[in-house]
């Protein structure tokens, strides 16, 4: 290429708005310094790209040629200098976020809602995934970032760069009205055995949770109705098809209404973590990082 960059942006200022006095004013130049570098081109190209008259200026033949090519250039890189801008401020963008189901509940669900209201523009795209799974998603680069449960934070090292407690929780153990005289006394896990018991079902981490739970006791957990999602555990309790553990703010409104009772254990559940998974050694967009500022900032 002959002339630089700039030699063609004066020319596309000056050809599309008809006036040097006009590309000078908006380039912050002058019109000597415009006129001047018109005619640098011109030398470089070995032709004459316009002429002025009474009536502006007007471009050769040559010139027409020349803009038609340079006009598309410099469109397109307005366009993505937009683009860049919206990005930038949020008006648009998207983010893809892999959640397990009680992390969504418990803890996401309103950062998102609170988040869409501020950024209408972006696009959510929500995955509902297991811990396991969340993981795996954002290793091969499906999700920009995961929010989910753990045991404990030793639990999640090695799966992301950064993993970040935002929230911890603890669960209860209820029972339906039919099983009331439970909630008045405090009962060993061994002596539950003979009830169905209600989980999330296998490769889930509230399963193996459970799991390694009845295991520290000398027990097998062995559930008679395994559900896909957390949101299934208390209507199935409330109908008395078996007990079930749930964490407690899914069960509060229930438990205060007196459609379920909450079950005493001699046994200590131990608190559950919701923590934030995601990588720095990728590349990711404005809204994400921004997203990921909303939920550190609520922690």
């Amino acid at each position: 290429m002959a002339a630089n960059f700039e030699h063609y942006k004066i020319f596309y200022y000056v050809a599309r708005y008809g006036s040097f006095t006009k590309a000078a004013e908006l380039l912050y130049s002058n019109q000597p310094n415009i006129t001047r570098i018109i005619r640098i081109l011109e030398t470089e190209l070995d032709c004459k790209l316009m002429q002025r008259s009474n009536r502006g200026i007007t471009l050769t033949e040559e010139g027409e040629r020349l803009y038609r090519r340079v006009a598309v250039a410099f469109e397109q890189i307005e366009l993505g200098e937009e683009e860049v801008r919206q990005s930038a401020a949020l008006q648009d963008g998207s983010i893809v976020i892999g959640v397990s189901e009680t992390a969504l509940h418990l803890y996401l669900m309103e950062i998102l809602r609170a988040f869409h209201e501020n950024y209408p523009g972006v696009r959510l795209k929500i995955y509902n995934y297991s811990t396991p799974g969340a993981a795996k998603a954002l290793k091969e680069g499906i999700i920009d970032l995961a929010v989910v449960t753990a045991a404990d934070q030793k639990e999640l090292e090695g799966v992301a760069d950064h993993v970040v407690l935002v929230k911890s929780f603890y669960d209860v153990l209820i029972a339906g009205r039919r099983l009331e005289s439970l909630s008045q006394k405090t009962n060993e896990l061994k002596s539950l055995e003979a009830y169905s018991l209600i989980s999330l079902e296998r490769h889930t981490s509230s399963y193996d949770f459970y799991s390694h739970f009845y295991l520290q006791h000398g027990l097998t957990m062995q559930p008679d109705i395994e559900v896909a999602t957390a949101d299934l555990i208390l209507p199935m309790v409330e109908k008395n098809l078996g007990i079930g553990f749930l964490p407690y703010e899914l069960a509060a409104q229930a438990l205060e209404e007196g459609r379920v009772v909450e079950i005493p254990l001699k046994e200590s559940i131990p608190e559950r973590l919701i923590c934030m998974l995601y990588d720095t050694n990728r590349e990711s967009g404005t809204a994400a990082k921004r997203f990921r500022d909303m939920v550190m900032k609520e922690r």
